[in-house]
C-alpha cells in the first residue's frame, strides 16, 4: 500500500469516528428532525466513500474485510441522487456498518505502525 493509501485510511477512519460522534447522543426520532446532523453525517459518509475510491483496486484487495463497492456505492449515490438519500439508510449505516469499518480500520492502521 502506497503511503498516501494509508492517508486515505486515516480519512476514513476519522470521517466515521466524526459521523458516529455527531449522532451519539441522539436516538432515531431526534436524527430524523436534525436536519444539521444529517448534513454533518451525509457529509462525513462522502468523504469515507471518496478516500475509498482514491484507494487503488490492487490495495483494496488486500483488505478484503473493507465492504470498498458498499462504500463507493454509498458515496456515489450521495453524490448523484443526493434528493433522494434515505435517511434510514444514513442511520443503519452509523449504528451498524460505521463501528465494524472503524475497527477494521483501527486494526489495518496499528498494523501497519
Amino acid at each position: 500500500m502506497l503511503p498516501r493509501e494509508r492517508n486515505y485510511l486515516l480519512d476514513m477512519l476519522q470521517a466515521a469516528r466524526l459521523a458516529q460522534d455527531f449522532v451519539v447522543n441522539l436516538d432515531w426520532d431526534t436524527f430524523q428532525l436534525d436536519l444539521m446532523c444529517q448534513a454533518a453525517v451525509t457529509r462525513q459518509l462522502e468523504i469515507i466513500g471518496e478516500a475509498a475510491r482514491r484507494i487503488s483496486e490492487e490495495s483494496q484487495a488486500e483488505i478484503p474485510e473493507i465492504p470498498w463497492h458498499q462504500i463507493i456505492g454509498m458515496r456515489n449515490r450521495i453524490i448523484h441522487e443526493y434528493d433522494r438519500i434515505n435517511l434510514t439508510t444514513l442511520w443503519e449505516t452509523i449504528q451498524l456498518a460505521l463501528p465494524e469499518l472503524i475497527a477494521v480500520l483501527e486494526s489495518i492502521i496499528a498494523f501497519g505502525e
